[in-house]
């Protein structure tokens, strides 16, 4: 069969490039580089995204060791979980993009890269997510990542799926990007072309990740303040992504988005997973 034309260092490049153009758009909660938050900095994010690009895009690995070398480089280089989720999230489409080919897609890859996870997968991903200690994980009935795990990656995703939204992806086929976020990432890139490459690709990327907030609860919300608030977060995000759509002029709702930045930050709200799930959707634009 035919191998992908793609090779580690474009691989790792098309991560790189992922991580820096989720910094590189406002993002209302998250940082970027219109301003820092949540005791982090814009920098310690490139170092991250720096650290893991090579590492992650490994040939040869499985998507465990993935998840495990780059939680491993990232927690040496900034001491501080500035990527699990992104890692979970790009691990798998990195596998697969490994063997796209002119018979298959990166999504039907994806499919197959899902359904062959092992339990060896699952324990390389749980010690990843001990080391990254994300906020908000707690103990769960099943398939506890503080105990050996005997189920495949999959499975233990598949338990978790409801709790969240990362999880929730592996046990869906990422279906929130290639049923949703793929098109969403398109239709405002082709709104705003006109603009400068930069500008309009950072604005698609911020239409992304408002679609992402205002279409379901933000898992990281949910985990450290409960569904209430999430939902008062979502509902936000629907009043501030409608206005950001109907404008022909992104700039002239960047005071708007600036205020709900400075808004969510003063109550130490970071709507993670969506920003998470953001960066994935590009990289799957660009594997594409």
């Amino acid at each position: 069969m035919f191998r992908s034309h793609l090779t580690p260092e474009k691989i790792a490049s098309a991560y790189h490039d992922a991580c820096m153009a989720e910094l590189q758009a406002l993002k209302p909660g998250n940082v970027h580089v219109f301003a820092d938050g949540h005791g982090m900095t814009i920098h310690d994010f490139v170092k991250s995204a720096d650290v893991s690009a090579a590492v992650i895009a490994e040939p040869n690995l499985s998507v465990g060791e993935r998840i495990l070398h780059s939680v491993v480089a990232t927690k040496n280089a900034v001491d501080m979980n500035t990527n699990l989720g992104i890692i979970l999230l790009c691990a798998p489409l990195i596998h697969a993009a490994f063997s796209i080919n002119s018979e298959q897609t990166l999504q039907q890859n994806l499919n197959d890269t899902l359904s062959q996870l092992t339990i060896s997968d699952a324990q390389y991903a749980a010690e990843a997510i001990l080391l990254a200690s994300p906020a908000g994980l707690g103990g769960v009935n099943d398939n506890d990542v503080h105990e050996k795990s005997s189920v495949t990656l999959l499975a233990m995703m598949q338990s978790a799926q409801h709790q969240d939204r990362i999880a929730w992806q592996y046990a869906n086929s990422f279906s929130d990007i290639f049923n949703f976020g793929l098109s969403r990432y398109s239709e405002a890139q082709d709104k705003w072309q006109n603009r400068s490459k930069t500008q309009h690709s950072a604005w698609a990327t911020t239409a992304l990740y408002l679609g992402f907030i205002a279409r379901q609860l933000d898992t990281h919300v949910v985990r450290k303040y409960g569904e209430s608030l999430a939902t008062d977060v979502m509902n936000e995000a629907q009043d501030i992504e409608a206005a950001y759509l109907s404008t022909d002029n992104p700039k002239l709702i960047q005071k708007k988005l600036l205020d709900w930045d400075a808004s969510l930050k003063g109550r130490s709200i970071n709507p993670g997973t969506s920003a998470d799930i953001t960066v994935a959707c590009v990289l799957a634009s660009f594997l594409q």
